[in-house]
């Protein structure tokens, strides 16, 4: 379980460092952002609260898709990655600012933002422990549909940078950015994370033989 628990946090520490220069590349946010920052521009509250209120719908919608009871254990990672998130921008790069900065560097930051946040979600999906309910979704799609990662995942993104667009968000090269890579490379980093986060498995490294 330690083991488990390790990999877990790590995606997610992976994830929002990748999130946190998405974010400070100021490029556009990525497509969930956008999309809970259009939606309190139009009705109030703020983005977090937004964000909240999603996460908790997605809980019940995940479940009725996948014909099961709602997984309430999906709240967990929400406070692990608003503290998580929270390090990055509240600590790390409380000081930093890219808006002013040449465009090839906010670009190299976007990319390498996104790289980042694609490898950390692919880390923290590995141990099938609680995800949060957006992650949850694009892995129920991709069952519920016998569709790939990258498939499933963006569709997801089409969708939700779409409706950003729609009610005005902040869409941009960095929300266009996620469509089209961040499917790619989730698929890319669990397939070849998959047989290593076995390999290294306490419980299976005994029996593991990796295929060369």
């Amino acid at each position: 379980m330690f083991y488990r628990m390790t990999v877990y946090v790590l995606g997610m520490f992976v994830n929002y460092f990748g999130v946190a220069l998405l974010i400070k590349a100021t490029l556009g946010a990525g497509f969930w952002t956008a999309l809970f920052v259009g939606i309190s521009d139009k009705l109030g509250l703020t983005v977090g609260i937004w964000y909240g209120i999603f996460q908790f719908v997605f809980i019940f919608i995940n479940g009725w898709l996948m014909k099961q009871k709602p997984e309430i254990r999906a709240l967990l990672p929400l406070v692990l990655e608003s503290l998580i998130l929270d390090f990055w921008l509240e600590m790390v790069f409380k000081n930093m600012s890219l808006a002013s900065a040449p465009f090839i560097v906010q670009l190299i930051t976007l990319g390498i933002g996104v790289v980042f946040s694609a490898l950390g979600v692919s880390i923290y999906i590995l141990p099938q422990l609680p995800r949060a309910p957006v992650d949850q979704l694009f892995l129920v799609i991709s069952k519920k549909f016998k569709l790939t990662l990258r498939m499933s995942q963006t569709a997801v993104a089409l969708t939700t940078s779409t409706s950003a667009l729609l009610i005005g968000g902040p869409v941009g090269l960095g929300t266009a950015v996620g469509v089209a890579f961040a499917g790619v490379l989730i698929q890319y980093f669990y397939t070849y994370g998959y047989p290593l986060y076995y390999l290294y498995h306490p419980h299976y490294r005994q029996r593991f033989q990796p295929v060369l």
